[in-house]
């Protein structure tokens, strides 16, 4: 990403939310790792931006839950999660994702739904072949899409600050096989129609996941 006061005035984003999201990605994709430190300078030279926006952005992120800002340490660093927070942002999950699968049986279109089931086969395609960067991103684009298929704006809105952060434990897969299932299920109860269904797997999904991300985890 290189952005200049002429392409930001372009696309008519602030350079702040232009390098917030840039910063997101970079987290979610795991190229920005939890522990690690984030250099304001170096970030503003590789951007081609100033100091400010970068400043701004930080800002935003800390506010979100992503970075942290100490000021002993004097850096920036990015946020990792404990236990009792992975546990808190599962709950969430649980509680939205569920309803969302619910509403994505009952409202989506077949076209919509072809596009959910394009990342599951990615996906499974991705975990064949060993590919687990692809894989953990079209595990990621299939929850959204879900979302997106559930057709309620508001859910979209509160679940899209804890993207980074969901992103990082997609990447936490110790059962690539169990995921690519439990997708392809859910996929299928959505096609089908089938609202029961769909929420019943969404929440097993939820579960299971939270089972395996938090054995990993220190008490």
């Amino acid at each position: 990403m290189s952005v200049t006061g002429e392409q930001a005035a372009d696309v008519r984003v602030p350079l702040r939310d232009q390098v917030r999201e840039e910063l997101q990605a970079r987290i979610a994709d795991g190229r920005l790792l939890p522990g690690d430190r984030i250099f304001e300078q170096d970030l503003a030279a590789e951007l081609g931006v100033s100091r400010v926006p970068v400043r701004e952005a930080i800002r935003m992120l800390q506010s979100e839950g992503f970075v942290d800002v100490l000021p002993r340490r004097r850096g920036v660093f990015v946020r990792g999660l404990d236990r009792q927070q992975a546990k808190e942002l599962f709950e969430v999950r649980e509680a939205l994702e569920v309803y969302a699968a619910r509403l994505a049986a009952e409202r989506a279109e077949p076209a919509e739904v072809a596009q959910l089931a394009d990342l599951a086969r990615r996906a499974r395609e991705a975990h064949e072949a060993g590919d687990v960067d692809t894989m953990s991103s079209s595990n990621a684009s299939f929850h959204d899409k879900l979302v997106s298929l559930a057709g309620n704006d508001l859910m979209a809105s509160i679940l899209e600050p804890l993207h980074g952060r969901l992103a990082w434990l997609f990447r936490m897969n110790l059962e690539p096989e169990r995921v690519c299932t439990e997708h392809e299920q859910l996929q299928s109860a959505i096609a089908a129609g089938d609202a029961d269904r769909a929420a019943a797997v969404a929440q097993q999904h939820v579960l299971s996941s939270q089972r395996m991300v938090l054995e990993r985890m220190l008490p």
